[in-house]
């Protein structure tokens, strides 16, 4: 009998953890997002945005969306810092790819930077949100608009959505989130990672 309710109680208490990845060109808001994913979930007061500075590196926050617990990894995105992202690949369930929707001259390098992870082995079926960010900012282009500029033909096999966000307000977050959360939890991704994760653990065994 306690076997039994022991089972239970672990089931009841257990989460799944997902490894999510945000990327993006440089001052699109990667880090502002992380700080206020942290506000949002986690009831901590994330960074002010007057002191987020440009991440070199990585910065890391851990956060639970219905029953889940989600790990991201907000990575630099200036030019010489990108080298670095396809070391995180391997081990992705999901990636944030986060663009500067008010600022309509940097989009073509965002949309290259995209297409480039995008065609690596390591992150094959990933699901992806893309979110066009800054929607306070006057100017910021919608998310269907966003969409029809990059038409990313590497899509096609890909879970994937867009989604309008402020990472200064919060609008929009929660509706990613809860989208990221479903589809990473059947997707083919997963599975791959799980019976990766398997056949590690009776190697080292």
């Amino acid at each position: 009998m306690f076997s039994l309710f022991y089972g239970l109680w672990k089931y009841l208490v257990s989460k799944t953890e997902f490894h999510v990845l945000i990327l993006g060109i440089d001052k699109a808001g990667k880090t502002t997002l992380l700080e206020k994913l942290k506000a949002l979930y986690s009831n901590l007061d994330g960074l002010p945005p007057d002191r987020i500075i440009p991440t070199v590196g990585l910065n890391i926050g851990r956060i639970e969306a219905s029953n889940t617990k989600l790990v991201f990894w907000d990575l630099g995105g200036q030019v010489g810092l990108r080298t670095i992202w396809e070391k995180y690949y391997e081990e992705a369930h999901a990636l944030v790819y986060v663009i500067d929707a008010a600022c309509p001259s940097r989009f073509e390098d965002s949309k290259s930077a995209l297409e480039k992870l995008l065609r690596h082995e390591d992150l094959q079926g990933a699901p992806l949100l893309i979110l066009a960010n800054k929607q306070d900012l006057a100017g910021a282009v919608s998310s269907e608009e966003l969409a029809r500029y990059l038409d990313l033909k590497e899509l096609d096999e890909r879970l994937y959505m867009f989604e309008a966000v402020s990472a200064y307000e919060g609008m929009g977050i929660k509706e990613g989130i809860d989208w990221l959360v479903d589809v990473m939890e059947r997707s083919k991704r997963t599975e791959t990672l799980r019976i990766r994760a398997g056949v590690a653990g009776r190697v080292s065994a």
